[in-house]
């Protein structure tokens, strides 16, 4: 039997473009998938030949049956429920919504609704953080720092830098558990788009841990990161090669949550992080702005 969910791309920035070549290229996962349109604010008509189709019809099409979200952070909430409400499966770009209220709410539709609700991490697919997993694997941290570099980003299409840098936090939390807020600050200076986000967190076994977003003008992006353990250091990782086709790893993924190939046990522990660094997210969020 060849299953084969219809698919809308909704936003097609960086991230939509590279989500409609992975779904018209062969690949394993893209078999159980085809690719019906694209959404766009824009009027583009077509690309490479997928039609563009308006956000009602996607709604309302009995073919389409998934929908990727890969429009600005902010838009994404509302996108996630009309596609739920509508009785389709969702794919959405991190951060899945700029509040652990309204992603809680969305799980719980998603769940009501009987639909794959999937965020994707492709940070957690980089062979960077495949390095990084074994080298701390049974050692004791003892502090470590991760500062993050690019240039200006708006804070009003994706989000406070928390929510925008969520991949760093999922990092984290990945590599050494569930964190806690100890402080935070912001220091923006708008007129030049420059801004510096210090995180102060801990681990549960209260090792320190700080994580910096810095971004500006002529700021390169880039990961600096450094690990103290009981058993030596890390500073920076290597070059581990390129990062091949992150995203369709994540399509695999995805594609895996449709079929019913998690265990009920995976999907609970991957949405009880996704919900944490939402929520810590959150927290340094509120933390900045009580002290501005």
């Amino acid at each position: 039997m060849n299953m084969k969910f219809g698919v809308v791309v909704v936003g097609v920035g960086r991230a939509g473009s590279v989500r409609m070549r992975d779904l018209r290229n062969p690949h394993p996962s893209s078999a159980f998938l085809n690719l019906i349109g694209f959404v766009s604010r824009r009027e583009l008509g077509s690309i490479d030949g997928v039609q563009q189709i308006s956000l009602e019809d996607a709604l309302s099409s009995q073919e389409v049956e998934v929908a990727y979200i890969c429009s600005e952070s902010s838009s994404h909430e509302d996108y996630i429920r009309q596609f739920l409400n509508a009785g389709k499966h969702v794919l959405v770009e991190y951060p899945m919504t700029l509040s652990l209220a309204a992603a809680q709410e969305l799980w719980e539709l998603a769940e009501q609704k009987g639909k794959v609700l999937h965020e994707e991490h492709v940070e957690l697919l980089m062979e960077e953080f495949a390095f990084l997993k074994k080298e701390v694997v049974g050692k004791d941290l003892l502090k470590g720092s991760l500062l993050f570099t690019a240039g200006p980003l708006e804070e009003e299409r994706f989000g406070f830098p928390a929510f925008s840098g969520i991949s760093r936090l999922t990092w984290l939390v990945s590599l050494f558990g569930e964190l806690s807020l100890v402080s935070a600050t912001l220091e923006e200076r708008k007129e030049d788009q420059y801004m510096k986000m210090t995180v102060c967190l801990e681990t549960e076994k209260k090792s320190p841990l700080s994580w910096i977003e810095e971004k500006g003008p002529g700021l390169k992006r880039n990961r600096y990161l450094s690990f103290h353990f009981k058993s030596g250091s890390l500073e920076n990782v290597p070059n581990v090669g390129v990062n091949k086709n992150i995203f369709l790893k994540d399509q695999n993924i995805f594609v895996q949550k449709l079929l019913g190939q998690f265990s009920e046990k995976e999907l609970a522990a991957e949405k009880k992080r996704i919900l944490h660094c939402l929520g810590l997210a959150e927290e340094i969020q509120k933390y900045c702005c009580s002290r501005k």
